[in-house]
């Protein structure tokens, strides 16, 4: 009876040996962990194929335009005029592109500099604040950072309006009186004035909202041992804060660099990049040449060097940021 069983028993086990059959449900296994390692490429696989689509295809698109010749008449005609490198060569050889190259990366500089000099310091106000005051201080910047930016910036042209301004109105009360029509979009440093104001005002709440958060994961104890030490404010922000903090300020000036220099509406909104095209940055010079002037092949190779020096500058800044870390370490 037991030389039965055991035989019954290797009968029915299964046989691992070699030539045998793999045991039961180690294929399904196999197949189970290769469904799981695909499972996220094909969750990427939407965002992916909307990214080729919506920005992909269009960039390809530009960069044929820009190597053509592409005016009224060959739009009217449906031509198709290939120059090569005429455009970038024509563009390059004139004083006017590297004129707006270096007013764009000065404007660029001035911003994000205003930008994280506040917004680091609202940000260092909320945490400083009592609760309600911090409610009602996150409230505003909230309200501000979600107004629709045509919306801010027609506000701002109602505010510095040379007839019904309201800056005119208390600079005149306060007895300068010669402000009391000033035309703030007159001249170029009046109107970058105005922009820069503007585009500081929309800035501030990511910059402010996001320090004070980070603010809070910085551990009580070592501002309590920075205090015990004798350190005063400003110690305390350079030796606790910012160290800390580093991360935040290298990603969120990144992102301030390229949020800047690509603004477009509120510069064209408030002048349309006038006087005398004299507030024209990289953006708005592309537009103007491309559809003002009805020179799309232009316009398209503007906007492709326009890319590439912010890419430059970004890559810039990227090494700059690993060399720190690196000569840290």
């Amino acid at each position: 009876m037991a030389v039965q069983l055991d035989d019954a028993v290797e009968k029915a086990a299964p046989r691992i040996g070699k030539g045998g059959a793999p045991p039961a449900g180690r294929g399904t296994g196999s197949r189970r962990s290769r469904v799981a390692r695909g499972t996220p490429y094909l969750l990427l696989l939407p965002a992916l194929l909307a990214t080729a689509v919506f920005l992909g295809w269009p960039m390809v698109r530009n960069i044929l335009l820009s190597f053509q010749t592409l005016n009224m008449k060959e739009l009217i005609q449906h031509l198709t005029v290939w120059t090569g490198t005429g455009n970038f060569q024509e563009i390059l050889g004139s004083g006017e592109f590297w004129r707006v190259t270096v007013r764009t990366i000065v404007f660029t500089g001035v911003n994000v500099v205003l930008i994280m000099v506040l917004g680091v310091l609202i940000g260092l106000l909320l945490a400083r604040l009592g609760k309600k005051m911090r409610l009602t201080l996150s409230v505003a910047l909230v309200l501000a950072w979600a107004m629709p930016v045509i919306a801010a910036t027609t506000v701002f042209q109602w505010l510095f309006d040379s007839r019904y301004g309201v800056a005119n109105w208390v600079l005149d009360q306060l007895g300068w009186h010669s402000m009391a029509h000033y035309d703030w979009v007159g001249t170029q440093l009046s109107t970058f004035f105005v922009i820069t104001l503007l585009i500081v005002w929309q800035s501030l709440p990511f910059v402010a909202l996001n320090l004070y958060a980070a603010t809070t994961t910085i551990p009580k104890e070592l501002y309590e041992a920075a205090r015990m030490d004798g350190a005063g404010t400003w110690k305390v922000f350079t030796s606790v804060t910012f160290p800390f903090l580093k991360p935040f300020f290298l990603a969120t000036t990144f992102l301030e660099v390229i949020w800047v220099f690509k603004a477009f509406p509120q510069i064209f909104a408030i002048n349309k990049g006038g006087p005398d095209r004299l507030t024209e940055t990289l953006p708005i010079y592309a537009f103007t040449e491309g559809v003002g002037n009805l020179h799309f092949g232009m316009g398209a190779a503007i906007s492709l060097l326009t890319i590439l020096v912010l890419l430059g500058m970004t890559a810039y800044y990227l090494r700059l940021t690993l060399k720190q870390e690196e000569d840290e370490l």
